[in-house]
């Protein structure tokens, strides 16, 4: 089956050559944190539980439900795997990966005043993956509609029209493939050869593309791409509970950022024989986004009985600083009378003055969570009678409420391109509902827990593409003076798109990527 979605307002993303696509804003938006096994075994629903490190990151009015103060430490495994479907091709399963992560890890100092009104209260620091980005991608199919260089050929069609009356063909090309007004891409397709233009007729062409409508051949397109990296919170949080009824907190984060990609996107012609006009093409990519962040959350979590509690918090959107670099080598093989070609952005003039590294600002949305749990046999005052709980949570956030801005006053250019690009993101995504649901059963020192989450789809519906992210959970937990072990398991089941090459009129085409990712986590912990 044929995937392909229309381009809205793409055209702008490519100009200058950077690097910001909607994916990075999604990137940021649409993970499913880490935590401790027991909030990770619970489908990491935690909003009205409290008593856990994890409400630091998730709402800080659960910390005010402390009596004692505990440090806790939670290291993991996490495995990825999966498989994608690209134009009619599919089961192209990704290469494994296993890397080891810190879940929520750090220490509550709980300081109980039985004589105050206000008579408990926390005070916490901790550290948190709240996003993992270690994942590997590889489809490939047969493509009759475009190439990579559909965009490269439409582009230096405008460049062209503009100025072919300056100077000769060849120096047409020569001029455009030094202008940082054109994009990258654009530039290693002119100096590659797999762009140029016809003499005969002064016409804009592209060899793979010649391929499909003039011989009436599809082209083999193969994209893998290896992601590593995530974000990493430092937080601090306070809270404080008012007679055991009502908690109030909040926290302040430190997100940092750290992504990497490496990618290997091939075209070629598999029909033609070798002294044809085009053979092949690879593109090879090496891309970087590092960067810290600040954010604030803000809850509350009131107890209308000792069985029943509801917890409501606000996540302001985390506001980062971002540098990313980008590097990338563009090699064709046009046949016999030709040859081969290579081309790096190294070797290509910089727009601005600057080399392949960009700062840039990126603000998230905004988070609202709402929640409820049920305790059974007793609540937080009768400990030895509680016999489990049943926790929910409910989250929304709009995707489209993403915001790119420039670091560098005084660039038109920027600004320009920046609020493209945030008009692509408010054209492909939307606002998304998550749900998380979990329980414990308690026997004795012992516990029993399961859970599970739902992601919506960020995608609007009109672009016809969809995603969303399910996680199945469950593990065990041992309390015995004051010692504590936890063990995890949570199994995470994606949908999501992947673009190989994005062209600004007509349609994109996609792969569907399957992911099944496994994370195991132990959580040691004292308390004192």
């Amino acid at each position: 089956m044929k995937k392909t979605l229309a381009a809205i307002g793409f055209l702008v993303t490519y100009v200058y050559g950077y690097s910001q696509v909607p994916e990075d804003a999604l990137r940021h938006s649409w993970a499913t944190p880490s935590g401790t096994a027991r909030n990770q075994a619970i489908g990491g629903a935690s909003v009205s539980l409290g008593g856990d490190i994890t409400s630091l990151f998730y709402n800080p009015a659960g910390l005010g439900l402390y009596k004692t103060s505990e440090i806790t430490f939670s290291p993991g495994l996490s495995f990825y795997g999966g498989k994608s479907d690209y134009r009619g091709t599919d089961g192209t399963k990704a290469n494994n990966m296993t890397r080891f992560v810190i879940g929520t890890s750090g220490i509550v100092w709980g300081m109980p005043n039985p004589y105050k009104k206000w008579n408990n209260s926390a005070f916490s620091i901790g550290v948190n993956r709240t996003a993992n980005f270690n994942s590997t991608v590889h489809y490939k199919g047969q493509n009759d509609y475009s190439s990579f260089t559909t965009e490269p050929a439409n582009e230096f069609y405008g460049y062209y029209q503009q100025n072919k009356n300056s100077g000769t063909i060849d120096q047409i090309i020569d001029q455009a493939i030094q202008d940082p007004s054109l994009s990258y891409n654009t530039r290693m397709s002119l100096s590659t050869n797999l762009v140029s233009v016809d003499p005969s007729n002064d016409e804009v062409y592209s060899r793979p593309e010649d391929v499909i409508f003039l011989d009436n051949h599809p082209l083999f397109q193969e994209n893998t791409i290896t992601n590593k990296g995530g974000i990493t919170e430092i937080a601090i949080g306070f809270a404080s509970s008012n007679q055991d009824k009502l908690s109030i907190g909040g926290s302040i984060g430190v997100p940092i950022v750290n992504f990497r990609s490496h990618r290997v996107y091939t075209e070629s012609n598999t029909v033609l024989p070798n002294d044809s006009v085009f053979n092949s093409m690879t593109y090879t990519e090496d891309y970087k986004s590092s960067g810290v962040g600040f954010n604030f959350k803000i809850g509350a979590i009131y107890k209308f009985s000792e069985a029943f509690r509801m917890g409501l918090v606000i996540h302001t959107p985390s506001i980062f600083a971002l540098t990313d670099t980008y590097h990338a080598t563009m090699t064709s093989d046009i046949g016999t009378v030709y040859g081969k070609f290579t081309e790096t952005t190294d070797n290509l003039n910089y727009m601005n003055n600057l080399p392949n590294s960009y700062k840039y600002d990126l603000q998230t949305p905004t988070r609202f969570m709402l929640s409820g749990t049920y305790m059974f046999g007793g609540g937080q005052e009768n400990v030895k009678n509680q016999k489990g709980f049943i926790t929910a949570d409910i989250e929304y956030l709009n995707h489209r409420w993403s915001r790119f801005s420039s670091a560098n006053e005084g660039y038109a250019d920027d600004d320009a391109y920046f609020k493209g690009v945030n008009n692509t993101v408010k054209g492909y995504y939307r606002g998304a509902f998550n749900f998380k649901l979990g329980g414990e059963i308690k026997l004795e020192k012992y516990m029993v827990r399961a859970g599970f989450a739902y992601y919506g789809n960020p995608y609007k519906d009109k672009s016809n593409l969809k995603a969303n992210l399910m996680n199945v959970s469950g593990g065990l937990g041992y309390r015995n003076k004051g010692i504590f072990v936890d063990l995890a398991y949570v199994q995470t089941l994606t949908k999501d798109v992947n673009f190989p090459y994005r062209i600004s009129s007509g349609d994109n085409t996609f792969a569907t990527v399957m992911g099944s990712n496994g994370n195991a986590v132990l959580t040691f912990g004292i308390k004192f």
